[in-house]
């Protein structure tokens, strides 16, 4: 194992980089656009934007791997993301942002598909749980640090932009100067709704509205705290802790979801999350450190609803479908963050931008009561025979792609690669 984790030490290196430039660029671009007086439905059009890019970049970007190879896929992609980040500091302009935006989405998942995808091959059956598990840690770590920098310097100035910049460049040495051979061809992922929906309704459905929640605060929280009066030291902090709190609640809550029935898990973590939502929502909090706990709450709670939504499905599915029920399902929840800040800045215009909160407590709910019921529908699987839980941050960290759910395949006993290269679910 020590071996395999040596092997991809310096892609791991160039992974953190690439994410400290997401997660800079995710708060810088909100919290540049408020203070240059953009409506919020313009701003929230950005998170919509770069998650439809997403999406389209996991079904396109494989056939443009395998076209002009690994490594120059990966330096054009990344060479785009680097380019677009300073020309948004250059053309500070609403509709320039929002199409660059798209391009950048779909770049950023070219790029993450290829180092996973680099991550599986080096990965042996013992160690993919640990690579997996290092290379989701780093990707927390690099958006947070990405995230601090915001009060580091003026964001009314370009050398934020010209650091995320930067951060990119760095990303892509490891990759483009190593001499060890590429990956096998990327997977293809088919989403099938009638499919996805019959193996599990609670996880389809749920997933969706997760995908609502965290898309709307994922792009507009940083606009909510601009609206709320903190500062942008306290919105970055808030940012972060909330992903340090969603990452610290996962594993009690998956530990919680393998004992008991999974919808009894998500319906309570959902209706915390609705709570805290709603109080943030109705009490429009002005004390910094009220405010912040709330909403870290919110995040502590809704962060964990994705893995256990994932686990649940995985529950009702063969072993040797995790990777395409997964993949599925991690493009549905895709589907919900295009919508989540669609709805999401219109909302905050039209009433306050504490609105925002009033908007992902509906979208939870609606998973309360829709995983109530179908528990009352559906007997749920003994606990012995359950699929294990896996962590799978989601939320205002940035989407992973369907090779990272071959990269954490627990289902089949063997690696992914040795099977058909070509995954289509339905």
């Amino acid at each position: 194992m020590k071996r395999n984790l040596l092997s991809v030490a310096a892609l791991l290196f160039g992974t953190l980089f690439l994410f400290m430039g997401n997660g800079l660029q995710g708060i810088l671009l909100p919290v540049r656009g408020n203070l240059e007086g953009y409506a919020t439905t313009t701003l929230g059009l950005l998170g919509t934007s770069w998650a439809g890019g997403f999406v389209i970049g996991c079904l396109v970007a494989p056939k443009l791997v395998r076209r002009v190879g690994h490594v120059r896929a990966f330096s054009g992609f990344i060479s785009i993301i680097a380019i677009i980040a300073l020309v948004s500091g250059i053309i500070i302009h609403p509709v320039w942002w929002v199409v660059l935006r798209a391009v950048t989405g779909f770049s950023t998942a070219g790029t993450s598909m290829i180092i996973e995808s680099w991550l599986n091959e080096r990965a042996s059956n013992e160690s993919r749980g640990a690579i997996f598990s290092l290379y989701i840690g780093i990707t927390l770590l690099g958006v947070v640090g990405g995230q601090m920098m915001i009060p580091l310097e003026d964001v009314r100035t370009p050398v934020l932009f010209m650091i995320c910049g930067i951060f990119y460049c760095i990303a892509m040495l490891p990759t483009t100067l190593s001499t060890a051979a590429s990956p096998q061809p990327l997977k293809a992922v088919r989403l099938d709704l009638p499919a996805l929906y019959r193996n599990s309704p609670v996880s389809c459905l749920g997933i969706l509205l997760v995908g609502i929640a965290n898309g709307a605060y994922g792009t507009l929280g940083a606009v909510f705290g601009a609206g709320a009066g903190l500062s942008d030291t306290s919105i970055a902090i808030m940012m972060s802790a909330t992903i340090f709190a969603g990452a610290m609640m996962q594993l009690p809550a998956g530990r919680l979801s393998d004992r008991i029935d999974r919808r009894y898990v998500l319906a309570a973590m959902s209706a915390i999350a609705a709570l805290a939502g709603l109080l943030i929502f109705m009490l429009h909090p002005t004390s910094p450190a009220l405010l912040i706990g709330l909403v870290v709450l919110y995040g502590a709670v809704a962060n964990t609803l994705y893995p256990i939504a994932v686990a649940h499905a995985n529950d009702f599915a063969a072993s040797e479908d995790f990777v395409k029920v997964s993949g599925g399902l991690l493009l549905l929840y895709g589907i919900g963050t295009v919508i989540g800040p669609t709805l999401g800045g219109p909302v905050m215009s039209a009433i306050t931008p504490h609105a925002l909160f009033l908007v992902t407590a509906v979208a939870h709910v609606l998973i309360t009561g829709y995983a109530i019921v179908r528990s009352r529908i559906r007997a749920a699987v003994p606990a012995s025979d359950r699929d294990a839980y896996t962590t799978i941050p989601t939320g205002t960290s940035p989407m992973l792609t369907p090779e990272s759910m071959s990269l954490a395949d627990r289902g089949t006993g063997k690696s992914p690669e040795s099977g058909d290269p070509a995954v289509k679910f339905g």
